[in-house]
This record gives structure tokens, sequence and C-alpha cells, in this order.
């Protein structure tokens, strides 16, 4: 291998000269050029921002991937350039199992149909929250990351030039008052008397080899000024392109903001949907009044179930909401929870915060009290209500 001794020379001797100078600023041995207040507060600023900009990052990775090794996997495919596999999240998971358990079950059976309800609802909370996702990995975190992998580390890369070039200046000033301080002892020392010439030839000569020091170092520290001012200006323009970073970073956060807003209202929607259709599921219980009974233990044959024509014959009884008396004594006053639309004329429909009167009557599910409201009656879901004593 071919190797350039001479350059190769050259670069281990600045390297040792920006050790030598850095060593003594930090024992306060050796001057330090300062940068301006203003210089400093954009470095200052600089910093500050990388650092939250990180943490905001990092944070915002756990937030939407908790899963360590799948944030593991999808950062190795990232590296590696290839696209992450495709597969269902947890809500789209839980509602495929939930419609599978449907089919094992029965569809018509009423824990089967509400498997599938519910079911259906968790894979489309999971879809949005797939949405959500990808909205927010493409407007949020891809522009937080370009910062941190391309900006900032253009900032650093120029920030440690600009730090050598200091070193390099600071160097230079050091010997060239170096030099001056040896050429005034060596002009200050020539002995004119004659007895002693060659001493005055001696420090003549060392008095002229200074000279030429100065003049050489004199240079270098031009060319080190000149060098360490580029640079500076350079890193300056960088320093305050932060402020169009967040001017970019502020955009960004809003439109994370806006896909977090419609993710939530989607979630909002999708169970408010849910919840109103399971409010009409009781009405399978209600309609096999012998599962009724014996699960309250009020059927005089036990498990037994009655007959279909008795079954319908006792379903047309309760169902005639209007013909029932309140009872003298166990009315209650309840408070409605949630909106809720009657399905037939025998319910009464609700409205959130209301206070209705409420009692039970014999052989009426322990699901669904009778409600009253002035003159209007019918029957309400208990999970609708909150008694009040």
């Amino acid at each position: 291998m071919d190797f350039n001794v001479k350059k190769l020379a050259s670069d281990a001797g600045v390297f040792f000269t920006r050790a030598v100078q850095f060593t003594g600023e930090k024992f306060g041995q050796v001057e330090k050029t300062e940068l301006d207040a203003h210089f400093e507060n954009l470095l200052s600023r600089a910093d500050s921002t990388k650092n939250w900009t990180e943490k905001i990052f990092r944070q915002t990775e756990v937030l939407l991937q908790p899963n360590p090794s799948a944030r593991i996997e999808e950062f190795l495919y990232e590296k590696l350039d290839r696209t992450v596999p495709s597969r269902p999240n947890n809500g789209e998971l839980l509602g495929h199992y939930m419609q599978d358990a449907a089919k094992d079950f029965g569809p018509g059976t009423p824990y089967g149909s509400t498997l599938i309800k519910v079911g259906d609802c968790e894979r489309r909370l999971g879809g949005a929250q797939r949405e959500f996702l990808q909205t927010s990995a493409i407007s949020f975190l891809a522009p937080l990351r370009n910062f941190l992998e391309g900006d900032w580390r253009t900032i650093s890369k120029e920030r440690r030039l600009l730090e050598n070039r200091r070193l390099d200046l600071d160097s230079s000033k050091a010997r060239l008052k170096k030099a001056k301080l040896a050429e005034s002892k060596a002009a200050a020392v020539p002995d004119f008397q004659e007895t002693r010439p060659r001493n005055y030839v001696l420090s003549a000569s060392a008095s002229a080899l200074w000279s030429e020091e100065v003049d050489k170092a004199a240079h270098e520290l031009r060319v080190a000024q000149t060098e360490f001012d580029r640079q500076a200006e350079v890193t300056r323009l960088l320093l305050e392109g932060i402020s169009s970073t967040h001017v970019n970073h502020l955009r960004c956060l809003h439109e994370f903001v806006e896909a977090q807003t419609a993710y939530y209202k989607q979630c909002y929607l999708h169970m408010q949907d849910l919840q109103k259709e399971l409010g009409r599921f009781p009405n399978a219980f209600a309609g096999n009044p012998g599962l009724s009974m014996a699960s309250s233990g009020s059927s005089p044959q036990g498990n037994a179930t009655l007959p279909q024509d008795a079954a319908s014959a006792v379903e047309t009884d309760t169902l005639k909401i209007e013909e029932v008396q309140a009872p003298a004594t166990g009315t209650r006053k309840a408070k409605v929870l949630y909106d809720y639309d009657a399905a037939d004329t025998s319910e009464l429909s609700l409205l959130a915060d209301e206070l209705i009167t409420v009692y039970t009557v014999p052989g009426m599910d322990s699901d669904w009290l009778v409600g009253e409201r002035g003159n209007q009656k019918g029957r309400v879901p208990v999970t609708y209500l909150e008694l009040l004593s």
C-alpha cells in the first residue's frame, strides 16, 4: 500500500499541536479565542433543539409502537432498505379471534352475534390505528428523523471543523507571541564592544533568525484567522437555520395533532355505534323468558325451557308495558348515562343526563326495568342507567 509519508507526518504534527493547545486551555495555561455572545446563544439553542428533538422522537416511537422488539425489527428493515412485512395489529387480531369464535359458537346465538358485532368493531379500530400510525410516521416522525440524521450531522461536522480552526488560530497566536518575545530578547543581547566581536556576530545572526520566525508566524496567523472566519460564517449560517427547523417541526406537530384527533374521533364513533347496537341485544334474552327465568331461579321447573307457544305467549304479555302498574313501593329514581333509541313500542327512548322513575315487575328480565317519564312508559336497559338512592 502506498503511503504519503509527508502528508501523514504533517497531519500528525497538526493533531499534536491541537492536542497541546486543547490541554493548555483546560489547565488555563494558554489563551483561548472566545466566540461572541450571539454565536454562543446560537450554539446553545442548537444543542437544546437537538436534545429535545431526540427525546420527543424516541418517546413518540414508544407511543406509536410500545413493543421494543417490533421497533428493533422495523429499524433493521429500514437500515437494510427493505419493506417491513405487514402484520395485523392487536385490535385487528382480537377482531379476527372474536369472529372466528362466533363461527364456532354459532352466529345465530346471542353470544355469537355479539362477538361478531364486537369483533367487527375491533377490526375497524385496528384499521384506524394502522392509518394513524402510518400518517404519524410520515408527517411527524420522518421530519424529526431527517433533522437528527441529516441537518444535525452537518451542523456537528461544521462545528468540529470550527473547533479545529479555533485551535489552529490560538496555536498560531501563541507561536507568534513566543517568536516576538524571543526576537526582543535576541535584539537586546548584542554587545557592540570591540573586545567581543564574536558575540556580536552571533547575537545579530540569532536576531535575524528570530525576525524570520516572526514573519513566518505572522503569515501563519493570517492564514489561520482567515480560515477561522470563513468556517465561523459557515457554521453561523447553519445555526441560524435552526429557526427554519422550528417552523418545520411546528407544522409537523400540527399535522400530528390532527392525525391523533381524527384517530380518536374514529374510535369514539365506532364505539358509540357498537354501544347502540349492543343496547338492543338484551331483546334476545327477553325473547326467551324460559332462559331468563331459569337463570334467575324463578322457573318452577328449574332449568327446563318452555315450549315455543308458551314462550310466545309470555313474550306477548311482557311487551304490554302500558298495562303494567307501578308498585306502591319499590320505585326509584335513575339518571340516564347515555342516549338510547327505543327498538319498538315496548321500550322507552332515553336522553343522557335526564332523570326517570324506574321499577321492576315480576317475571321481567334482570337486565331491564320499567321506566316512566311523565305519561310515557316503557322498558329501559339497566346498563344505560345510574340508580339513585
